[in-house]
């Protein structure tokens, strides 16, 4: 999900003319509307749960038209339909927000109506693609369809209660996106445990930092985010903690052989206080390229992991 926060009481856009626009404006502003650059976070989480399951790098051949299908709903129509409602009842937050001020419903290109309407069509692709794959895929596709509208849109609005915004995110980037890509050729009710834990702690440790990007836009529009309640002193500390308490458990599943047997995990050993300190130094002042950083940096021993669990 994308980061822009609320309490839940703005007016829902929707009277608003659209500017002039041509029609390739229109349809790059579709395209901008599901951030194709947040795709790869389902992307990479599902990639992990099917190497988890297969032991291998690539899916078995049987099973390649359901993960091309994954890759479709997990990208465009997964994050059409969130970020639809996200922008949708964010409006007045994101008109305080530099981030934002090329996002087609502050500009014009697009209107709340535009938004409606493809949410509602993302929605039904997505569950309709699901449905070729199979019921546990079904049933994942729909938990993340809810609680992105239980994220964004009022009366519930969990973006705007400290603490359950960083909750919701992590249970889907970290949890929900790995059990999919298990969920193609193994029991969801096999995947292991300390694997949710470690994915809840990671993906906690990466939102927490976004918050404190939009601070000063939420504060101006009354959103109650967690940077806003907390401070971004808190939630520098508080990420740091989940991001070392996530190296911590990700160390110990190496050596404990909780997840795959290996003889040597000397890079995982050499790279856990790398990637601390890595944090700890980008987090402090959280941009978007620092994050994008932090996780180039998890990459190189999380694909040393990979290459052991598919070896």
């Amino acid at each position: 999900m994308d980061h822009p926060r609320g309490s839940g009481t703005a007016t829902i856009p929707g009277t608003r003319s659209r500017t002039a626009a041509s029609r390739p404006q229109v349809a790059w502003a579709v395209v901008r509307l599901a951030r194709p650059w947040f795709w790869p976070l389902g992307w990479a989480g599902a990639y992990l749960g099917l190497v988890l399951a297969t032991r291998s790098w690539v899916p078995p051949a049987d099973t390649l038209p359901a993960a091309i299908t994954a890759l479709v709903v997990l990208g465009p129509l997964v994050w059409g339909a969130v970020l639809t409602v996200n922008d949708l009842h964010d409006l007045p937050s994101d008109r305080h927000n530099p981030r934002k001020a090329t996002a087609p419903l502050v500009t014009g290109v697009l209107t709340g109506a535009d938004l409606r309407r493809w949410h509602r069509r993302c929605v039904v692709a997505a569950m309709a693609a699901a449905a070729t794959i199979g019921p546990a895929f079904v049933a994942g596709t729909a938990a993340v369809l809810a609680l992105g509208w239980l994220y964004s849109a009022p009366p519930v609005r969990l973006k705007g209660r400290p603490g359950v915004d960083v909750t919701v995110n992590a249970l889907v980037v970290g949890v929900l996106a790995p059990m999919a890509g298990w969920s193609l050729h193994r029991p969801v009710g096999e995947y292991p445990a300390v694997m949710i834990l470690l994915g809840l702690l990671l993906a906690a440790a990466l939102y927490v930092p976004t918050t404190v990007l939009d601070v000063d836009a939420d504060l101006v529009a009354g959103d109650a985010t967690a940077a806003v309640r907390w401070k971004p002193r808190a939630c520098y500390r508080l990420g740091l903690a989940l991001w070392s308490s996530a190296s911590a458990l990700w160390l110990a599943s190496c050596h404990l052989d909780l997840i795959v047997r290996r003889d040597s995990w000397t890079l995982q050993t050499v790279a856990v206080p790398i990637l601390v300190a890595v944090y700890a130094a980008a987090t402090r002042k959280p941009s978007i390229p620092r994050m994008a950083a932090v996780s180039l940096a998890f990459a190189v021993p999380a694909a040393d992991f990979l290459a052991a669990v598919a070896g």
